[in-house]
Formats: structure tokens, C-alpha cells, sequence
């Protein structure tokens, strides 16, 4: 196997499990055990449920790793395409990780209050969980801003199907536009997640093009070309 051919399908098989842990933490687990709303009703869904929150803070966890690890070999795949855009696309990866760890340190203290039982337990745990709520919004800032350079580079490699590089920057620019119609129209859900679709079809299209096709034998060809000259 061509060496970036196995770096591209390492990049997707990290890309599966951050894919996995975030569709099984946060999109399963966390609306059970870490609910906004009054204070009381807070507590009452996380100490009740302590051994799922727990391992919402371990999946919590595997969404920073696998972050991290996608991140940094994405940069690998496509560092030799563009530097400058590679770089970029691992960093904004690496911001976002950053900010779901901060999460996951709300949430651990969270659970740790929650079981300790103190009188003033339901107060801080609510705003420990609204913390961690603020943490992924920041986040997905930088989620939705790293599929551009990530579309871009694509464009630029031809390590996947053009119109992959093009759904993905389009998925990046309207996931931008959720978060701001999110924040000055909170009313205005429907359109939010509308918006947010065309990441969604990039991402699992990059995801599985680079698990299963890795890179394509011409865009190989063009590397080996460009080494040689």
C-alpha cells in the first residue's frame, strides 16, 4: 500500500471515531444526564443517572482524542498539497478539541458534585453544565470552520471527488451561518439545522472516500510525478 494511501485511511478510520463518539456522547448519552433547565431538575437528571454520565465523560474524552488525531493526520495527508491550508485545517481541528476538553473538565466536576451530595450541589452543578454547553458551542465554531480549508485542499489534491471539496466548503460556510442565525434568531431552528446539512453530507463523504477509496491512483501518479521533477 502506498504510504499516503495508508496515511488517507488512517485519517478516516480517526475521522469514524470521531464520528462515533460524538453521535453516541453527545448526541445519545449527554441530552439524558447533563439537561439544561431549573437547577433542581439539573441535578436530579445527573445524579440519578451517574454511571451513564460517566461514561458520557468517557466518550466526552474520545471526542478530544479522536479530534486530535484526525487533526494532526489530516495535516499529514495534505501537508505536501498545501502547507499553509494544511496547517490551518489541523489547527482550527485542534481549537475545537481544545474547547470539548474544557467541556469534559465541566462535566467530570459536574458528576463529581453531583455525587458528593453537598447542600449547594444543584446551583453548581447547573452552571457547571451550562458551562460545558458554552465550551461546545465555541467549538462548533471551529468544526464548521475547518471543513473550508479541508474542501480546499481536497480541490487542490484531487484526493477525492471535486464535488466532495465543494460540499464541504459550502458545509463549512452554512455551518458558520447556523451558529450566527443560532445566536440572533434562537427561535429560528428549523433554518439552523438546515443549514448545517451540507457538513454533514461532506463529512460523511470525505469520511468514507478516504477509508475506502484512500487516494486515487491518479492523484498518486501526480505525486510521484511532482517528487521526481
Amino acid at each position: 500500500m502506498h504510504p499516503l494511501t495508508r496515511t488517507a485511511r488512517l485519517t478516516g478510520t480517526f475521522y469514524l471515531g470521531l464520528a462515533v463518539t460524538g453521535m453516541l456522547g453527545f448526541l445519545l448519552i449527554r441530552p439524558q444526564v447533563f439537561v439544561a433547565g431549573e437547577s433542581g431538575a439539573v441535578l436530579d437528571a445527573l445524579a440519578s443517572n451517574l454511571p451513564l454520565a460517566r461514561l458520557g465523560l468517557l466518550l466526552e474524552l474520545g471526542i478530544v482524542v479522536t479530534q486530535v488525531l484526525t487533526a494532526l493526520w489530516f495535516f499529514k495527508l495534505f501537508r505536501g498539497v498545501n502547507s499553509f491550508a494544511a496547517g490551518t485545517l489541523a489547527t482550527l481541528g485542534l481549537m475545537n478539541a481544545t474547547a470539548i476538553l474544557g467541556s469534559a473538565a465541566a462535566l467530570g466536576t459536574a458528576i463529581q458534585i453531583a455525587d458528593s451530595g453537598s447542600a449547594d450541589a444543584a446551583v453548581q452543578v447547573s452552571l457547571l453544565v451550562l458551562l460545558a454547553n458554552g465550551f461546545w458551542a465555541a467549538g462548533v465554531v471551529f468544526f464548521g470552520a475547518w471543513l473550508i480549508p479541508m474542501g480546499m485542499l481536497v480541490l487542490q489534491s484531487a484526493y477525492a471527488w471535486r464535488w466532495i471539496g465543494w460540499v464541504l466548503i459550502g458545509g463549512g460556510i452554512g455551518y458558520i451561518a447556523s451558529i450566527v442565525v443560532g445566536t440572533l434568531a434562537p427561535d429560528a431552528t428549523d433554518l439552523a439545522s438546515i443549514l448545517t446539512i451540507p457538513a454533514t453530507v461532506g463529512e460523511f463523504a470525505i469520511l468514507l472516500s478516504l477509508l475506502f477509496r484512500g487516494v486515487p491512483s491518479r492523484a498518486l501518479a501526480s505525486v510521484s510525478e511532482t517528487t521526481r521533477t
